[in-house]
């Protein structure tokens, strides 16, 4: 059997990782962020957000924005990682 043959029990389950960036770990802390804001919005009806930096105001919504941004990120990032199996 060839050396690089597909058929190789090592190759079958091989995955080439890389250490994540900066914006991988920005992207992953903001979803579980907005993940844990949205959980105790839906279990206790409480806005860590809004409690934090005020109900309105630019910054709360800043940081909605940028939890947004990441998932879309993390969309991308989760296909890019799923592509990496040999």
């Amino acid at each position: 059997m060839a050396r690089n043959s597909p058929n190789t029990s090592t190759s079958a389950h091989a995955v080439s990782t890389r250490p994540l960036s900066v914006l991988d770990w920005v992207a992953l802390v903001l979803v579980i962020i907005g993940g844990l804001n949205w959980g105790l919005v839906g279990a206790l009806n409480f806005n860590l957000v809004a409690a934090i930096f005020g109900e309105a105001s630019i910054l709360t919504r800043l940081i909605y924005v940028l939890v947004g941004l990441s998932a879309l990120y993390m969309i991308y990032f989760a296909s890019r990682s799923g592509s990496r199996t040999v």
